[in-house]
């Protein structure tokens, strides 16, 4: 009995002790090592940590998708510098500085995509995860079943979100045993199904092509063609032809194809959308975007070529604000797949995930004066040299950026073209009056609306 009395204070000494020691090197809630500082001094000289006995663990579990967005907002405002949260198993470093955005996007040890696009490798494998709908060579719209596609993409998301704010769910023997793991299953093969449908059409009519004796006299659309005169095929076609040849296989087509399809799904319609009601929003910015294209913009607007579109600087800046306070993409993550010094003041452990927060960045008041303030001349040459280049980034940067950003803006500029040649744009929708909800792309909580009336000329 004496020995016992004298043993327990002793296991509780050497215990407390080891806690300490374990305590220094590992966030043992989270079990995780910890992110610390090359020289051994405190981590708040260097960032801010944000504490808790279970770390964040259950920070976004009671969390609806308009909290889960301005949690990090919150953060951000408050710290105005960068911050370490501690998950389950993983330390998350978040990035609100382009100096420190500049150091992930540039550093090739940082190529590896966050845990939460593991998330997705069931539906999209290990496809490239960029893309545009026109690379298919098959009109979306021609498909009965697109909303169908629209729908499933949604619920996809949310469940993956929903994921996101349950540490427990981060185990796929959990997760794929829930509802909601079950729902993105069959979300995911209603996906499968769709894509797999697109490709069996576009290797159709690709074979009935092949098969004509003359490629150039079947009818072809002239901007089918580029200025050599040779047949431009879309992304798939040639995907098909590698399959063609032995490349790639069928499973490695549906790869690609679902990652252009969901990644290209909504950023630039989400886009085209904020520009829209930002043009509404403001007429005397709507005027001025009008009256550049009635001076280098033919009414035909079949003539519309490259130099008439670079013409356009105004409209350019008044793309690139809306893409500033509206990024399609609010954030993007990656991981460190082995120990890691950063910027040469911390030591950020193996599966440490870094979150950029685009939209903070976006919105930091030392690089944009009344960042709540929509200003497209913030864009001007002599106000863009100014600033650190990663200050603005819609499309990310650096060895991983948007492949179709060049397409992308392309796009958008003819379609606003188009729209301010036929029609004025009045407001229904206010900003003040719309909350955004988490997701891969930013989104409101509720629809945005305009009046068009047709411009009488």
């Amino acid at each position: 009995m004496i020995l016992l009395l004298i043993l327990i204070p002793l296991a509780i000494i050497v215990l407390s002790y080891l806690m300490v020691q374990w305590n220094r090197d590992y966030a043992l809630t989270s079990f995780t090592r910890k992110i610390k500082t090359i020289d051994g001094s405190p981590m708040e000289d260097a960032v801010t940590v944000v504490g808790g006995f279970w770390g964040s663990n259950f920070d976004l579990l009671s969390m609806n998708l308009e909290q889960m967005f301005y949690y990090s907002r919150t953060f951000a405002k408050s710290f105005k510098r960068p911050y370490v949260q501690y998950f389950l198993m993983s330390p998350v470093y978040n990035v609100i500085e382009p100096s420190d955005a500049e150091l992930v996007l540039n550093d090739s040890r940082l190529l590896s995509k966050g845990v939460f696009y593991t998330f997705l490798h069931p539906f999209l494998k290990t496809g490239l995860l960029t893309s545009t709908e026109t690379a298919l060579g098959v009109c979306l719209d021609d498909r009965l079943d697109g909303d169908e596609y629209r729908q499933n993409i949604n619920e996809v998301e949310e469940s993956m979100l929903e994921r996101l704010k349950n540490p427990l769910m981060a185990f796929d023997c959990i997760y794929y045993n829930s509802g909601d793991g079950k729902k993105y299953l069959k979300s995911m093969e209603k996906l499968h199904a769709f894509s797999s449908g697109i490709i069996e059409k576009r290797r159709d009519l690709l074979s009935k092509e092949l098969e004509s004796e003359d490629m150039e006299a079947k009818k072809t659309n002239q901007d089918e063609l580029n200025v050599y005169g040779k047949r431009r095929y879309a992304m798939l076609d040639t995907l098909l032809r590698a399959e063609k040849d032995g490349l790639i296989d069928h499973a490695g087509i549906c790869e690609e194809v679902d990652t252009f399809m969901f990644e290209g799904f909504d950023t630039t319609s989400m886009n085209l959308i904020f520009a829209l009601m930002s043009l509404a929003l403001y007429p005397d910015m709507q005027k001025k975007c009008y009256e550049e294209l009635q001076e280098y913009i033919s009414d035909d607007l079949t003539l519309l070529d490259m130099q008439q579109l670079n013409n356009l600087k105004y409209l350019d800046c008044f793309i690139k604000e809306t893409q500033r306070m509206y990024p399609s993409v609010p954030g993007i993550a990656r991981e460190c797949t082995s120990d890691t010094v950063f910027g040469g003041k911390l030591l950020l452990p193996k599966n440490t995930q870094i979150n950029i927060h685009i939209y903070d960045i976006h919105m930091n008041p030392k690089y944009y004066d009344e960042p709540e303030v929509f200003r497209p001349e913030r864009f001007l040459p002599s106000e863009t040299e100014k600033r650190h280049p990663f200050a603005f980034i819609p499309f990310s940067a650096g060895q991983r950026n948007c492949i179709g950003q060049k397409f992308a803006m392309l796009e958008i500029k003819t379609l606003l073209i188009y729209v301010l040649k036929n029609f004025i744009l009045e407001p229904v929708t206010k900003p003040e009056s719309f909350r955004f909800h988490a997701g891969l792309l930013i989104r409101t909580k509720t629809d945005i609306k305009i009046k068009i009336r047709k411009r009488i000329v």
